[in-house]
């Protein structure tokens, strides 16, 4: 069921996509290439490795305080609550091979999607206004928090990277959001879809005063970030000594196949971004911004404690560590390069399970994304 109340003005219901075209800023690739690719060769791959065990079960601490402000209010939506593992799942015998954190627990990606909650309002504008006018390195240029996407070619091109992987990120959890919108809430059932009023509302052109196209760039440049670190982690997880252990031999090997399967894809990517490009300069310099990278991001992970919809903060905490967990790889390609050959060698590179997990669901978000894209553009030109 699809929610196709959209502008009157045909020009403003497609002018997001006519502008999201060509080659993309900081990288030599377009939208189309990246299209095709994602769709046609490892959208379909990789949903099918995160129904696995292995991946569709994620150990988080939903319950931290919000260590920025006291007023941060909980979302009393039923759509925003959280269902737990139940105790007696099979999977939960990771449990004894990992330490124990009291606070957290197993949670189960498969029922509980991103999806749209009720969640908005101050709380949620004052979030995303934390991480822009706090927490990101943001243009001098932006003044209002939600229209970050002002001019920034002042900055050197490490911040600038940053900032649009931030935006990407939000560009990202919108369309998962108008993907999948609460159409009808009544006593017998739920009916989720597409709802395209709120698409254009966060991404069209005239309604944005531009700043749409530039959001949907933005995700396709975090999509390229994403997608060159997992081509390049694949020398960690082809070694034999990685398993996906879930208790479940058969399985576990299966899924390893799959996993190394959809590496090898990601690997023949045809243009990859150049993170050569990043922390070139000056070795002082470059040390200095790594770690004001980490500082930044580390305050960004502690902002979705602050997040009152626990469904929300679920999905958060999960994108900003696999996100977090990507720029990990591109930033230790050396250490990954000079892995040992030998299976009992100690290794200078790893990745914990947590990692790994935070790293393919987070990129299946992404790849999610841009897959909703061809989905909407197809609803456009059916109104147009």
């Amino acid at each position: 069921m699809y929610y196709l109340q959209v502008s009157s003005s045909s020009s403003a219901a497609h002018g997001c996509f006519c502008q999201v075209t060509g080659s993309l800023d900081d990288c030599a690739c377009d939208v189309e290439t990246i299209d095709a690719f994602n769709n046609e060769r490892l959208f379909p791959k990789l949903q099918k490795l995160l129904e696995s065990d292995y991946f569709r079960f994620y150990k988080v601490n939903l319950n931290k305080p919000c260590p920025f402000w006291t007023d941060s209010g909980l979302c009393g939506q039923n759509n925003c609550a959280v269902i737990p593992c139940p105790p007696v799942s099979i999977f939960l015998t990771l449990a004894y091979l990992y330490e124990e954190s009291p606070d957290s627990q197993y949670v189960d990606l498969l029922l509980n999607p991103e999806r749209f909650t009720g969640y908005k309002g101050h709380e949620a504008w004052q979030i995303w206004n934390s991480i822009y006018e706090e927490n990101c390195f943001k243009p001098y240029t932006v003044k209002r928090p939600l229209n970050p996407m002002a001019s920034y070619s002042g900055q050197c091109v490490e911040k600038r990277a940053f900032f649009r992987l931030v935006s990407g990120l939000h560009s990202s959890i919108n369309i998962h959001l108008s993907a999948r919108y609460l159409l009808d809430d009544n006593w017998f059932q739920k009916k989720w879809g597409h709802n395209v009023s709120e698409f254009q509302q966060r991404f069209d052109a005239q309604l944005t005063n531009g700043e749409g196209p530039k959001r949907l760039r933005n995700l396709y440049f975090l999509y390229l970030i994403e997608l060159r670190a997992l081509a390049k982690v694949l020398p960690l997880l082809q070694r034999p000594s990685f398993q996906l252990y879930t208790g479940q031999s058969t399985q576990d090997r299966q899924h390893k196949r799959v996993l190394l399967e959809l590496l090898q894809v990601a690997k023949s990517f045809p243009l990859h971004f150049d993170e050569t490009s990043l922390f070139a300069g000056n070795k002082e310099e470059a040390a200095n911004l790594k770690e004001d990278f980490r500082l930044t991001f580390r305050n960004i992970s502690r902002i979705m404690d602050c997040v009152g919809c626990f469904k929300c903060r679920l999905w958060g905490k999960l994108q900003t560590q696999g996100l977090g967990t990507a720029l990990k790889i591109l930033f230790s390609e050396r250490q990954i390069e000079a892995l040992p050959k030998s299976s009992s060698a100690r290794l200078t590179f790893q990745l914990s399970r947590q990692e790994i997990v935070s790293l393919l669901n987070a990129f299946g978000r992404i790849s999610t994304s841009i897959r909703e894209l061809e989905n909407f553009r197809s609803l456009l030109s059916k109104v147009r």
